[in-house]
């Protein structure tokens, strides 16, 4: 069951019955159909559904002022010429934070075996999925927003990492909710966690279109030096990624 819980300034999600997609979890996992190790499987996603309760919060915040490389939102700025590009005519935002929770970050820590701990590390990852997906559909019921995108601090050079601070300011309590907190590298814990600003937007737009790393794991679209330079007015190769 999903919770929604209406706060002063947004929403929290929260996930108290988690229901994982096996089939889904076995071939990410490349397990194959008759591999003796399902039932280890299974036994892990049904503990990890006893345990788990995955958290998001959402708000909604009013752009007051867009420069050429920051935007001003609710009396925070946040330093990105990416994200002015992204943000030009557009009046509001929507700052998000979803994690797979406390609650299986610590049991997912008591794993010494490399293999289930990878496992668990991949179940983590479905329950912050399910969690994202929940915290979506209700943000598109409510405000419908349309076609949106989204962007990330630390998944580019030209937003950095440091910029969490910002974003979880703008947060606010919600923050705290959720039960994750930065550390001082501005990492979140727990590291199946994801943050960022999700907008609307008439073309989808992915940091990756502007990050030349390869072989990236996380990759959701190529790489565009085109659109780097054209439209942001960035070096070709002039990014980084640092996906959380």
């Amino acid at each position: 069951m999903t919770e929604y819980i209406s706060t002063m300034n947004g929403y929290l999600i929260c996930e108290s019955s988690l229901h994982l997609d096996r089939e889904d979890l076995r071939i990410k996992l490349h397990i194959k159909e008759k591999s003796p190790h399902l039932d280890e499987l299974e036994h892990l996603v049904a503990e990890a559904e006893r345990i788990g309760r995955p958290k998001a919060y959402y708000r909604l915040g009013f752009i007051e002022e867009i420069r050429e490389d920051r935007v001003f939102i609710e009396n925070i700025y946040f330093k990105s010429k990416v994200l002015s590009v992204n943000l030009n005519g557009i009046q509001r935002v929507f700052a998000y934070l979803a994690t797979c929770g406390r609650e299986l970050d610590e049991w997912s820590s008591r794993f010494d075996d490399l293999l289930m701990s990878f496992w668990a590390d991949a179940v983590k990852e479905a329950a912050l999925g399910a969690v994202y997906l929940a915290m979506g559909s209700h943000l598109q019921d409510m405000y419908r927003p349309g076609n949106t995108s989204s962007m990330n601090p630390g998944s580019l050079e030209d937003w950095p990492l440091t910029e969490q601070e910002q974003l979880f300011a703008l947060l606010g309590e919600g923050a705290e909710r959720t039960g994750v907190r930065l550390t001082e590298s501005y990492l979140m814990i727990p590291n199946k966690s994801v943050s960022g600003l999700l907008f609307p937007t008439e073309s989808d737009f992915h940091s990756c279109q502007l990050c030349p790393r390869e072989l990236c794991p996380n990759r959701r679209a190529p790489y565009d030096p085109g659109l780097a330079a054209q439209k942001y007015d960035l070096k070709a190769a002039g990014t980084d990624s640092l996906e959380n």
